[in-house]
């Protein structure tokens, strides 16, 4: 098979476009769930193939060539068409994936599937729980709720609301600690995640000093709260995520300090997607619901 009948895989296009766009192998890895090494491998076969050199290499650092640069501006302008085809196709069968932390995803979103049935039952909702930041691109996802200071801009982007962050225990853990004033914290089993707002700072904020004990550190917000729920320490609760645990009265808030959560919650999606019904139909809802509860708090009384 000679040259000029071979053609690349939409793989490594997708690959090499994404390099170029994001100005980095290692960030394109990273947006498209793949190794580093993979991404080389694409790129230099790609370059083999077409017998051109598409970036310049200088140890880790990567400049893209001009003729890299016109493949890079037309592969662009493809997949927005590929995506605004796919987009088109879903929306007559009003297929809406969502994506989204599986934390989000099991301690707010499921227990409010059924409201989103009742009022949307003509759209087909699928839920993609997952960490890492979803390639609208190449990974089949038409928006997602991001927790972050701030949306990226190259979305369409729209903020849902925010949240604070206060102590959750059992009630059962509470009355065995006897957990009265914010100091009583120093004698419980603190459970650590991975979120700004600490133990020390939310210390701070009781007016204690900032010396939090150590505890078991789960990086996972629902492992950490469910260990909160079966009494195995406290947790430093984010309002969203908690609401429906206090008031089942799985888990109760001690104390009145409160800390605003740095971190806010985002409807994203790409802007080609814009004025499509479905998806729109999903953000409103997901706004009102947020809307309907309240995720701020107040100051209460703190160390003596």
């Amino acid at each position: 098979m000679t040259l000029a009948h071979t053609k690349p895989s939409l793989r490594s296009l997708q690959v090499f476009e994404a390099a170029a766009r994001l100005g980095s192998f290692t960030a394109a890895a990273e947006a498209l769930g793949i190794t580093q090494s993979a991404v080389s491998r694409q790129i230099s076969d790609l370059e083999g193939l077409l017998g051109i050199e598409l970036f310049r290499r200088n140890g880790a650092r990567i400049a893209i060539t001009a003729p890299g640069n016109r493949l890079a501006t037309q592969l662009a302008s493809g997949f927005d068409r590929v995506w605004t085809a796919v987009a088109e196709a879903r929306l007559a069968d009003q297929v809406v994936t969502l994506s989204m932390l599986p934390s989000f995803a099991a301690r707010w979103f499921a227990p409010r599937l059924g409201r989103f049935l009742k009022a949307h039952p003509d759209i087909d909702l699928r839920i993609t729980a997952s960490r890492h930041l979803v390639d609208f691109a190449t990974e089949g996802i038409d928006a997602a709720i991001r927790y972050s200071p701030a949306p990226t801009p190259t979305l369409a982007a729209r903020e849902l609301g925010k949240e604070t962050v206060t102590p959750v225990c059992a009630p059962s853990y509470a009355k065995a600690m006897n957990l009265g004033k914010p100091e009583d914290l120093y004698g419980a089993t603190l459970l650590h995640g991975d979120i700004p707002e600490d133990w020390s700072a939310w210390f701070i904020l009781a007016g204690c000093h900032a010396d939090a004990p150590s505890g078991p550190r789960l990086g996972d917000d629902s492992a950490i709260l469910q260990a909160a729920v079966d009494g195995q320490g406290v947790a430093l609760g984010r309002s969203r995520l908690v609401a429906d645990d206090l008031k089942t009265g799985r888990l109760v808030a001690p104390f009145d300090a409160v800390l605003p959560a740095s971190f806010a919650y985002w409807f994203v999606r790409p802007k080609q997607s814009m004025g499509l019904a479905a998806l729109g139909a999903v953000e409103d809802w997901l706004r009102a619901e947020f809307e309907s509860e309240s995720g701020s708090g107040h100051h209460g009384p703190g160390c003596s």
